[in-house]
């Protein structure tokens, strides 16, 4: 199966419930790993990163999945710490709408803005995801396979811009932002 066809998958499978519950997952690095991908919000605004910076080309294509983990652990550091963040859904949700909005409007501010933005909403995934790391065994194993599976999906992004090279591609990856958009806005309501 290819990169565009699996990512499309784990869109449409993925459960909107599992992300951001208070817990019921064990820890370790497994664990880690699987909590992103339960939560259609977060695959796609990880997949809106690499495609986005892909997009924007170098250094764009590498600074923005490094921004994003890397502020993510900032968030998640705070919310193990205590320090409340009033938003965190609505935050989230708005990571959707503006990362996929970037990508379907083909976006190209100086890639230091993009990373700016991408890092920006970093914190709210960081945090909403630090509040929820479970009492387990490793919560650093736990930590690592999440930051590992973020990064995984930023590399689906990426792989998945490379359809602009087919016939129409680079409509199908702009369309892919726009629904990405769609779905952000449809996770803003809810949050709301």
């Amino acid at each position: 199966m290819n990169a565009p066809l699996v990512l499309i998958l784990l869109l449409t499978v993925a459960s909107p419930v599992s992300a951001h519950s208070a817990g019921g997952m064990a820890g370790g690095f497994l664990s880690g790993v699987l909590h992103p991908l339960a939560g259609p919000d977060h695959v796609a605004a990880m997949v809106a990163v690499g495609l986005w910076g892909a997009f924007l080309g170098r250094p764009a294509v590498w600074m923005l999945p490094v921004v994003f983990p890397m502020v993510m652990a900032s968030g998640g550091a705070l919310a193990v710490l205590g320090v409340p963040m009033p938003g965190v859904e609505a935050g989230i949700a708005g990571s959707a709408i503006v990362l996929g909005a970037m990508v379907a409007l083909a976006a190209k501010p100086p890639w230091w803005v993009a990373a700016t933005i991408v890092g920006a909403f970093a914190v709210f995934h960081g945090h909403a995801h630090g509040t929820e790391l479970p009492d387990s065994v490793s919560p650093v194993a736990y930590s690592l396979g999440f930051v590992s599976a973020t990064g995984l999906l930023h590399a689906g992004g990426i792989a998945l811009s490379q359809v602009h090279r087919w016939w129409h591609g680079a409509a199908l990856v702009r369309a892919c932002g726009a629904a990405i958009a769609a779905l952000g806005v449809f996770y803003l309501a809810n949050a709301l």
